[in-house]
């Protein structure tokens, strides 16, 4: 889900980008009157060429309001694009930090543990590691499918395969476990710790 929603999210972006500098744009070329001082023609058809020009007319924006499909059309319309905000907004909700863990305790019953706690654990295990100055965590998902993201501030000479490598086996491992998960999918982020350069002699 989590790179479903960067994709939307970049796809979002790019389009309403693309639109508004194409807007921009249009706005400059008949605003500065560019056709006339520069000698060229626009496109037939294009609405807009000179600083009194409308974007739309009267009888543009009134063209269709006597056909039947007219107001059907505009509604079906603006309906499918509040729902699609609507379920933009409830995926970026999604996000936000997981405030409770369902752990299966095998009775049936199940128990619930802080996602806060299970950050601590995890952020505590990651800046134990070897070449790991400071660790940061946050749980997403679901009570029952949680997903760590996580970001690690590497010392100077550290490798980040050798430590993600003991992130994945021993910390991540470990709270798998304790909360008795199927899995823990995490998404990390790695960064090094800004020092002053060495001088060699």
């Amino acid at each position: 889900m989590g790179g479903t929603l960067r994709s939307v999210n970049r796809v979002l972006l790019g389009l309403a980008g693309t639109l508004l500098l194409a807007l921009g744009l249009a706005v400059l070329v008949a605003g500065f009157d560019l056709p006339r001082h520069l000698d060229f023609s626009m496109p037939s058809g294009w609405p807009w060429t000179a600083p009194d020009d409308a974007l739309l007319t009267d009888g543009e924006r009134t063209r269709w309001r006597s056909e039947s499909w007219w107001w059907p059309a505009v509604i079906g319309v603006l309906s499918l694009l509040v729902l699609l905000l609507l379920w933009w907004l409830l995926a970026q909700l999604r996000r936000r930090r997981l405030g409770e863990v369902l752990v299966d305790t095998g009775d049936g019953e199940g128990a619930l543990l802080r996602g806060s706690a299970m950050e601590n654990v995890l952020e505590a295990e990651a800046s134990g590691l070897p070449g790991v100055d400071r660790a940061a965590v946050r749980l997403t998902g679901r009570r029952t499918a949680p997903q760590a993201v996580m970001g690690l501030r590497l010392e100077p000479h550290a490798e980040p395969g050798p430590v993600l490598g003991r992130l994945t086996k021993e910390a991540l491992e470990h709270a798998r476990n304790s909360a008795a998960l199927e899995k823990l999918p995490a998404e990390v982020r790695l960064g090094a710790v800004k020092h002053r350069p060495e001088r060699v002699l």
